[in-house]
């Protein structure tokens, strides 16, 4: 930096600035690394899961701004997501047996992909709390749709894609009987069971394809975190577990508590599927068996049809990550201070040479020595790889409040540890799931919080840290403060992959069908229509009016009522609160929208554009009048 008495250095008001606040050199870099001035574009955009809030959050590298929270699996009414308009339809998708599930718990997103790379289309995000996942179009950062999954109630090991997103892997976690039914713990060995679900995904439709999908039955370990092979691994599949002693619980009866009963085994089992063989067969009724119409694959099957191996792994793991060339994949043990690497070309011989001996359920298991090429002591809590490019990884240590740097491939060896400050979950790196990762940035999602923001009660916000990891040796160069839910994972895309729309492209867009709706109300044709006690109502929204402005109807009608949004303008955005009756609605540039409803209370109701969009945004308003 150039300017004032010092030349090649800060200028004379800057370095007072500095010296005031006490920063130091590393200070002043870490922040011109990360400042993104006015009116510019950060490099990359990350999705990180919202945790309990049931949301997706976008947040700009490095700049650490948050760019939006994307509605999923919980109502929000500044984007009048779940409250009365088209989108309370997608929101009920996730209800389950005539339950209304209106809150989520959302864990690992996932970019779609391409040959193994980010494309930038869609997301996936699961929801852990009620087995489901959903569908994010990136055109318009919305959610599309929701699948409950059939078999279970609780997942954790996805979301995750195949390398052109043919499928998306929805893991299980916690054993349980199929569909949730009801059975004693006391038959637990033989009645309990993970189901992990492939989902087919139609690219051209944007959905996922609920008629080609299908499950396939696990043994009753506690199945983690999934990871899918790419490049020389492609078309295999490999998901971590514990509680390989299929513990119980039940400390109201003298039983040991889970965390130590989960935890007595030296080994818990990785699971390596054959997904791509598996999906030749999954909708194949003389390979499969049917729960609520929804096929999947036995354990006795998925053995005898090769598709399904096991090997041991370090105890109560959490990663499986796969290496970016597809050669190796690498496990944590939380239990356990080392990384673990699997050759997948060991693994393949010990398969072809019919070594290991069956589980109680007939899986193979893997000789541990035959399979695995390298362990490194990295610390302790090992927790998540991420990989930066030319044979380096970077793992989180929950338990040292740090991120390890290490090297695989040619030589494994730990390089370094880099202090966090917290106690770290996930991290996430810069394209650092894909076949090229980037290694630029990398994020710590970090759990607890050590004294490092302004006290605002005892519920803290989740923190985050970006750490630059261009440099010979990285370091943290932001702290972020979320105030929202917790992140659990995230994904970190460049920007220049993301082509969003602006603004819809015709007006009438239904952004659900992503095409023109023929019921859309269109200028110059609005209108209120009476056939009997149905009421149809299409109305236009533009600066700063809606037309009609006032309507009349009579108590008990039931009423259809189209919104169109007429703008073109970047950001003309008008919302549409309808009080009494539960309807608020975002309706973008072009857009339209449907709600109903029943007139069940007769009165004068205020209705009103809920956006600031313009000098006459508090004029912009209308009756709707219900005669008694």
């Amino acid at each position: 930096m150039t300017g004032g008495d010092d030349e090649g250095g800060l200028s004379s008001s800057a370095q007072e600035v500095a010296d005031a606040r006490g920063l130091t050199d590393l200070d002043i870099q870490a922040a011109l690394k990360t400042f993104v001035p006015s009116g510019g574009r950060d490099e990359y955009v990350m999705f990180a899961s919202g945790g309990h809030s049931g949301s997706v959050f976008a947040i700009g590298i490095p700049s650490m701004r948050i760019l939006k929270s994307i509605a999923v699996f919980t109502p929000e009414s500044w984007q009048g997501y779940g409250i009365g308009g088209p989108t309370e339809a997608v929101l009920d998708q996730g209800n389950y047996n005539g339950q209304d599930i209106t809150w989520g718990d959302t864990h690992h997103p996932a970019l779609s992909e391409t040959a193994g790379d980010y494309d930038g289309e869609f997301l996936f995000i699961n929801d852990k709390a009620a087995g489901r996942v959903a569908v994010i179009d990136l055109k318009d950062f919305e959610t599309k749709q929701i699948v409950k999954n059939p078999f279970s109630n609780i997942d954790h090991g996805g979301t995750f894609v195949t390398p052109d997103t043919e499928w998306v892997i929805e893991g299980p976690q916690y054993a349980a009987p199929l569909g949730g039914e009801y059975a004693s713990l006391d038959d637990y060995n033989e009645v309990y069971r993970g189901y992990i679900m492939f989902w087919k995904f139609d690219r051209e439709a944007g959905r996922i394809d609920e008629s080609k999908s299908f499950g396939m039955e696990l043994p009753p370990y506690w199945q983690d975190l999934c990871d899918v092979g790419k490049l020389e691994s492609a078309g295999w599949l490999f998901c971590g577990s514990l509680n390989s002693e299929r513990a119980t619980g039940g400390i109201e009866d003298g039983n040991p508590p889970f965390e130590s009963g989960v935890s007595q085994n030296d080994m818990d089992y990785l699971h390596i599927v054959n997904w791509e063989k598996a999906t030749e067969m999954g909708r194949n009724a003389s390979m499969t068996e049917s729960y609520n119409g929804m096929p999947y694959i036995s354990i006795d099957t998925a053995v005898a049809e090769d598709l399904l191996f096991m090997a041991p792994e370090p105890k109560s793991p959490h990663g499986s990550d796969v290496t970016p060339d597809g050669k190796y994949v690498i496990v944590s043990g939380k239990l356990d201070p080392h990384i673990t690497g699997y050759s997948f070309e060991n693994m393949m011989s010990a398969i072809d040479s019919g070594a290991g001996s069956p589980d109680p359920y007939g899986i193979r298991v893997l000789p541990f020595d035959d399979v695995v090429v390298a362990q490194i002591e990295v610390g302790l809590g090992p927790l998540h790889t991420q990989f930066g490019g030319d044979g380096i990884a970077y793992t989180s240590l929950f338990l040292d409040n740090a991120v390890a740097k290490w090297s695989f491939g040619d030589t494994w060896e730990l390089l370094e540890t880099i202090p966090t400050q917290y106690n770290v979950g996930h991290i996430a790196a810069a394209e650092g799931d894909t076949v090229s990762p980037d290694g630029n940035y990398l994020v710590s999602l970090n759990k607890w919080a050590t004294d490092r923001f302004q006290n605002v009660g005892p519920l803290l916000p989740q923190n985050l840290q970006l750490l630059d990891i261009s440099m010979e040796h990285p370091q943290v160069i932001y702290d972020m403060a979320m105030g929202v839910g917790e992140p659990h994972y995230a994904q970190i895309i460049k920007a220049d992959k993301l082509d969003p729309w602006q603004v819809y492209p015709e007006i009438g867009w239904d952004p659900h069908t992503q095409a023109v709706d023929p019921d859309a109300a269109m200028p110059g044709q609005e209108r209120v229509e009476r056939n009997g006690n149905n009421v149809e109502i299409w109305m236009t929204a533009i600066r700063s009016h809606f037309t009609p402005e006032n309507v009349e109807i009579r108590e008990g009608d039931n009423v259809t009522w189209h919104i169109t949004n007429i703008e073109r303008a970047y950001d003309a955005t008008h919302g549409f609160a309808l009080p009494g009756h539960n309807v608020t609605l975002s309706l973008e540039p072009g857009e339209a929208a449907t709600f109903e409803f029943v007139a069940g209370n007769s009165g004068v109701f205020n209705f009103y554009c809920t956006e600031f969009c313009s000098a006459l945004h508090l004029e912009m308003m209308g009756h709707l009048l219900v005669q008694p």
